[in-house]
């Protein structure tokens, strides 16, 4: 009887994989034929599960992402505290969200030269902005929020703030410690309330 392949499960090993080689040495480690070799394969094969090195990157860029929005407990939230619980979510404040950041970080790097990659991230950007705009109309339907600061330049902030400390804590850790980004978000928010 023939062997029932899951592929499924073999797509979700091989970004297991890839994410593995990515945090480890960099994406430069994550060639075909070592992510071939780690998932035991032989070279060609991976092409049966992804056309590209490119699709293998994206799925693997999926993976942070869903990683990211599982942080993110919004039901029933609206307003300011959902705007905070969205910014802790993105924020690298744990081994696990700093490896997501990392993998991040690299697909932003590739995304640079590639449109399709760009596309994508900035789709996830537009996602992401119109969150932090729809939380702010909440917050100010709510009398939470009373600032005169536009929207637009809140969201600004919040973003830079939060891929800022993504960086941060990959380059140079020390200026960029749990407390320190706690602190700047409940700045943040802390202006947001105040005429």
């Amino acid at each position: 009887m023939p062997k029932i392949i899951d592929h499924d499960q073999r797509r979700s090993d091989i970004v297991d994989v890839t994410w593995d080689l990515i945090v480890r040495g960099g994406i430069e480690a994550a060639t075909m034929r070592e992510i071939a070799a780690a998932a035991g394969f032989a070279n060609g094969a991976l092409k049966l599960y992804f056309p590209s090195k490119e699709d293998i990157i994206a799925a693997t860029y999926e993976r942070a992402l869903d990683m990211m929005r599982q942080y993110v407990e919004l039901d029933g939230l609206r307003g300011i505290t959902a705007l905070r619980e969205l910014c802790v979510s993105s924020m690298p404040i744990d081994d696990e969200r700093i490896t997501a950041g990392r993998v991040l970080l690299i697909f932003w790097q590739m995304s640079l030269g590639n449109r399709t990659m760009h596309d994508k991230y900035l789709e996830h950007v537009r996602e992401w902005r119109g969150l932090l705009h729809r939380f702010l109309t909440e917050g100010r339907e709510d009398g939470d929020i009373v600032t005169g600061t536009p929207d637009e330049q809140i969201v600004d902030e919040i973003v830079l703030l939060n891929a800022g400390a993504n960086v941060m804590s990959l380059v140079a850790g020390e200026f960029s410690t749990i407390d320190l980004q706690h602190r700047h978000l409940e700045s943040l928010l802390d202006r947001l309330t105040r005429p």
